[in-house]
């Protein structure tokens, strides 16, 4: 399975202004991590940290690209050249093609199963350039936090399982994306389960569930440095039993197993990430030609104790859309060492002519033991899949390859 290298395209490209003067700095910008931020301004500028100030404005989309601040460094740097208060705007050219990308992965996985059917083995090699690589020279390993986004965690009751991560060198900026690694991996094990499923003519939840496995909490003692999102394990475990609710609780809303018309087709996955629980059905339709659309999703989400559920429905909401958009068009690819892309016309977003023409958002009511957890992120992941294995269930054609782009056409 295969996932290019995507750009953040955030609604408002970087921006910053910055007023150097008398050995002080602030600077006004739509930051992820001011804190980082103030950091590199008075390294880059020689000055101690308590001499800069950072003020956070609206920040007009982020999704990982303005945790970093090269657009503010700039500034700050023009400002003590002119000694005079500068401001630097990005165009869209300037983010899409000078942006810390989302990586691009490879993801191999094989399957053994008995002379029943019953998956016994299971190996899965992952392959992307990490995010290290933008810190530290050398590094061509997925980072323990990486490698516990998807892949050491995977949650199957499988006897045998192997995870690999060969080396591979970045060979352009990596940075933070919503959901992270969880978009392959989750792509890979979801679209996995949907080819199972297909080989030995079970139903799609059928096999997930049977995957899944018994209600219990999986114990990951053959990891070194296993990752859970900076959270405690104690509070935090990896509970399939939540794993199976969310997939039941969408099934039962999403009404799998309904009648759809010719062309139409349903498709499911799950994921945990950030410490939630996430499943999602997507039904999809595709005509003669080849044309994708989606006329309805459901997503069930356990996030454990939450305060506004109107928060809930419009970040997983987002994410439909946004998995859509990035499903169908998403691809950064490079000739002669630069990035072919540049504004919308050749990266192109989801138009709301294209969003899901229904949303349902499913919210599993939180337990007396179930502490809050993520949901800005965790929509994401389970997306891709769940489309795909309804592009499959609607046409017979597996999608390996993202994004989908011609692959339909006829």
């Amino acid at each position: 399975y295969y996932l290019p290298h995507l750009a953040h395209a955030s609604m408002e490209p970087p921006v910053a202004v910055a007023d150097v003067k008398d050995g002080k700095a602030e600077v006004w910008a739509p930051v992820q991590s001011p804190g980082g931020t103030r950091t590199d301004v008075a390294k880059t500028l020689g000055i101690p940290e308590s001499d800069v100030t950072v003020n956070v404005t609206l920040l007009g989309g982020g999704f990982g690209r303005k945790s970093k601040c090269d657009f503010a460094i700039e500034a700050a740097l023009l400002s003590k050249a002119l000694s005079a208060p500068v401001k630097v705007q990005w165009t869209r050219e300037d983010d899409i093609r000078h942006d810390f990308l989302h990586t691009v992965s490879v993801e191999r996985i094989e399957a053994g199963l008995d002379k029943d059917g019953k998956v016994i083995a299971w190996r899965h090699r992952s392959v992307a350039p990490t995010i290290a690589s933008t810190f530290a020279a050398g590094a061509n390993h997925a980072a323990p936090f990486e490698l516990g986004m998807g892949l050491v965690d995977m949650p199957f009751e499988i006897e045998n399982i192997r995870c690999e991560n060969p080396a591979v060198a970045a060979h352009t900026r990596i940075g933070w994306f919503r959901s992270v690694s969880n978009i392959p991996r989750a792509f890979a094990v979801q679209s996995m389960v949907g080819e199972l499923a297909a080989a030995t003519g079970r139903d799609q939840k059928a096999m997930l569930l049977e995957l899944i496995g018994s209600p219990r909490i999986v114990k990951l003692s053959s990891v070194k440095d296993p990752w859970n999102y900076g959270e405690p394990w104690e509070s935090y475990p990896i509970d399939t039993a939540r794993l199976r609710g969310v997939v039941e609780l969408v099934a039962q809303k999403g009404e799998w197993g309904r009648t759809v018309p010719k062309g139409h087709g349903l498709g499911i996955a799950v994921h945990r990430s950030f410490v939630s629980y996430i499943a999602t059905i997507v039904e999809v339709a595709v005509d003669d030609k080849g044309k994708l659309t989606v006329p309805r999703v459901d997503t069930a989400i356990d996030c454990g104790t939450y305060v506004n559920p109107e928060r809930i429905r419009s970040q997983l909401e987002g994410a439909a859309i946004m998995g859509l958009g990035l499903a169908k068009y998403g691809e950064i690819s490079f000739k002669g060492g630069r990035v072919q892309q540049g504004n919308f016309d050749d990266f192109p977003v989801l138009r709301i002519d294209e969003a899901p023409l229904v949303t349902n958002v499913h919210i599993v009511p939180p337990g007396p033991d179930t502490p809050p957890s993520g949901v800005g992120e965790p929509g994401l992941p389970p997306f891709a899949p769940a489309l795909a294995n309804a592009i499959f269930a609607a046409t017979g054609k597996r999608i390996r390859n993202l994004p989908i782009g011609k692959q339909l056409e006829t």
